[in-house]
């Protein structure tokens, strides 16, 4: 992890350009701009958590390690949000691994001051709170989603949540981790990644995937793609 050179620009992390200008300059100081790589861990669960972090691109999936080694996604964090809530809600340990999963940009804060500033209550406290309960019902979402609905469907809304936080039609990512992340063999998702590709929704070759056509992948995903981007736009619209 490398600090960038250019300037950060507040409007590209969706909770620190919804607060207020004088508490988000107040911030900056505070924030140190940073690259995160691929696959890079930020903290592994049950570890001390000793920065938060607000992505400004890439994406950061949070995953529940098992027993065995095996993982499985539980929410995953992009442009819209921050990475060590557990420090919000006053504890400096997660039950997740925050893994980089497709590279980007991020402000860093030690979590000491996070918490510091948290507490401080204001604007930053309140639009915390309701992206606590927005991620809660994301969690939610997904975990119904996991048990009714199609590989296929659930494949189209990873497509679709992954295309909004990072806002670019290509980017990287093995079918090994699909697999993981839809809690799915690998043998359902190739099979899945096929028929869309076949379909001219996507194209898919050497772990690099291209979004060929949005509204076809908006079509064949199921209600919890809108359930969730709803929430997330309610969530923003509620801080104007």
């Amino acid at each position: 992890m490398t600090a960038l050179q250019e300037p950060f620009a507040p409007g590209t992390n969706k909770l620190l350009a919804a607060l207020p200008r004088r508490e988000r300059d107040h911030l900056l100081p505070h924030l140190k701009p940073v690259v995160l790589g691929f696959e890079q861990i930020l903290y592994e669960p049950d570890k001390l958590i000793r920065h938060v972090y607000f992505p400004t691109s890439g994406l950061i999936s949070l995953l529940l390690v098992l027993e065995d080694g095996s993982v499985a996604e539980v929410s995953r964090v992009g442009n819209e949000g921050m990475v060590g809530l557990p420090i919000f809600l006053g504890v400096q340990t997660s039950h997740t691994r925050a893994f980089v999963q497709i590279p980007g940009e991020a402000m860093r804060m030690q979590a000491p001051v996070f918490r510091r500033e948290a507490r401080q209550g204001g604007a930053l406290c309140g639009l915390l709170l309701r992206y606590t309960q927005a991620s809660l019902r994301h969690v939610s979402q997904l975990t119904a989603c996991n048990n009714h609905h199609s590989i296929e469907q659930r494949l189209c809304r990873w497509l679709l949540i992954t295309h909004d936080r990072v806002q670019a039609e290509q980017f990287e990512i093995t079918q090994e981790f699909l697999s993981q992340t839809l809690g799915v063999h690998r043998q359902s998702v190739t099979l899945g990644a096929s028929n869309l590709q076949r379909a001219g929704l996507i194209r898919y070759s050497r772990g690099k995937l291209t979004i060929l056509d949005r509204r076809g992948l908006e079509a064949a995903s199921c209600e919890c793609y809108r359930a969730v981007r709803k929430v997330f736009e309610n969530l923003f619209a509620s801080s104007d």
